[in-house]
């Protein structure tokens, strides 16, 4: 087996990780795993292979005096090896009591909001964060139990825009021999002994006698098993995508399914083309199995013209030979009648997609790199985003309530609704601006105003989707 650096140096390359001679910013909690992610992100510091490293850490203050001790040792830590450290601390508890949510997702939430300011602030251009081959073998088995399908799967993935995962290919036991073998110490967080935490669960529980009992290579196996179920989900993603272009389409009353073509494509790519659809006509609404296979039935030739099903914020009804989805909230449309028709397109890459309720047209193209970094001129019409950074598929929607995305240059979150107010865009076109949304829900493109932060091109190799929007002209 090649050496540990050898093999994150592989890891990075092989997924584009990083940009040779960056400026990377590490997070670091003080355990081991985070503190073998420093000392390596050095030694590749040595080799060029990273321009600087800058250390970042988020007090979480859940454990009294110990996190304060964390957030020392770290500062001693960056001292040590004269590295420049940005800290911040947040009240995770009574953020998860204000949001209503698990302290592990409030956590999560604030860690990674702290990670991207940090990383603007000391003009890093990729966050790298310590999860290893058992964080995803963890990972998988906790989403396999929730019955997540190959999308949750895929568990962690190598990149997801500014943070990178070098360690993604590295077991937990051979961080700590790597730390052992020169003597470096590292904080232990009793916290991850309590097992009514489902994740130390699996650690310490369900992992162990899977491994004694059933395959000692419990770990890589699940990791293999994470790395497949990504891989296909993105192909059936892209395939979906694809077949979906003659079943779905908008009118004003909503989403319209072909119920006879809906069910010629295989089964995984109907469910998937139901899912995508529902989810673009219901932002932000839960959309599991069963509520996809509710609207799959109505599909079926059998099925009553007037069946109707509710199901997470929509209304779906067939009707002779299609399905419509409506919503079942309407708010807007009832406090105004007036107001513009919210949409919901996916866009394929390449291809283009049309939009008559905005009068325009969006297309995306992609270019395996550019021969100079995109100039910055009054070009509102045209975007270049990093393909790296974007997960598919790509959907050109309406806003809704609470979007927000990082526009570039301007530093740090913005909602929507205030980057319009600051742009003096008028409130009658606000809903009229289309918005590119990868797969993930973030903002990639508020066309004709900003790209988002995570998207920005860093290198001139790098590949490049092009966006770009039209007029409809004679079409519309």
């Amino acid at each position: 087996m090649p050496p540990l650096l050898e093999r994150v140096r592989r890891t990075i390359r092989r997924h584009e990780l990083i940009p040779r001679g960056a400026q990377v910013l590490a997070a670091v909690s003080g355990g081991s795993d985070s503190v073998a992610l420093l000392h390596l992100l050095l030694e590749l510091r040595e080799d060029g292979d990273v321009a600087g490293v800058v250390v970042a850490h988020f007090n979480h203050r859940l454990r009294g005096a110990a996190s304060d001790e964390d957030e020392a040792f770290c500062r001693a830590l960056a001292a040590s090896r004269s590295l420049p450290i940005v800290v911040e601390s947040a009240d995770v508890g009574q953020a998860a009591r204000d949001d209503r949510t698990s302290i592990e997702q409030a956590g999560r939430r604030l860690r990674y909001a702290f990670l991207a300011r940090a990383a603007e602030s000391c003009g890093a251009i990729r966050v790298a964060v310590g999860h290893t081959r058992d964080d995803q073998a963890e990972t998988f088995l906790l989403r396999l139990l929730r019955g997540a399908g190959p999308d949750g799967l895929g568990a962690i993935r190598p990149r997801a825009g500014l943070v990178v995962r070098p360690l993604l290919d590295v077991a937990r036991t051979e961080l700590r021999d790597y730390l052992s073998a020169r003597r470096v110490v590292f904080r232990e967080d009793a916290s991850n002994d309590d097992v009514t935490v489902p994740r130390n669960r699996v650690r310490h529980e369900l992992l162990p006698m899977l491994r004694d009992r059933f395959s000692p290579g419990i770990v890589e196996t699940l990791s293999r098993e994470a790395q497949i179920a990504r891989d296909d989900a993105e192909y059936l993603e892209r395939a979906a995508q694809q077949a979906g272009h003659g079943i779905v389409s908008r009118t004003s009353e909503g989403v319209v399914l072909d119920a006879a073509a809906l069910a010629r494509p295989p089964l995984a790519l109907a469910r998937r083309i139901v899912r995508r659809a529902m989810e673009q006509h219901a932002p932000g609404a839960f959309v599991g199995f069963e509520a996809v296979e509710a609207v799959l039935d109505l599909a079926d030739s059998s099925c009553p013209s007037g069946r109707q099903v509710d199901v997470p914020g929509l209304r779906a009804e067939r009707r002779a030979e299609i399905i419509v989805l409506r919503s079942r909230q309407g708010r807007r449309d009832k406090a105004d009648p007036r107001a513009p028709t919210p949409f919901s397109y996916l866009l394929p890459v390449p291809g283009e997609v049309r939009l008559p309720e905005a009068g325009c047209r969006i297309s995306a193209e992609v270019a395996p790199k550019l021969e100079e970094p995109p100039r910055v001129d009054g070009r509102r019409d045209v975007a270049v985003v990093s393909a790296a950074g974007l997960a598919g598929p790509l959907t050109v929607r309406s806003r809704v309530a609470g979007d927000a995305f990082r526009p570039v240059g301007l530093g740090g979150r913005k909602k929507l609704q205030d980057f319009f107010v600051d742009r003096k865009v008028q409130r009658a076109v606000r809903d009229l601006v289309p918005l590119v949304v990868d797969g993930h829900g973030r903002i990639v493109w508020v066309a004709g105003y900003a790209v988002g932060e995570e998207f920005r091109v860093i290198e001139p190799t790098e590949a490049v989707v092009v966006l770009r929007l039209k007029d409809l002209g004679g079409e519309g």
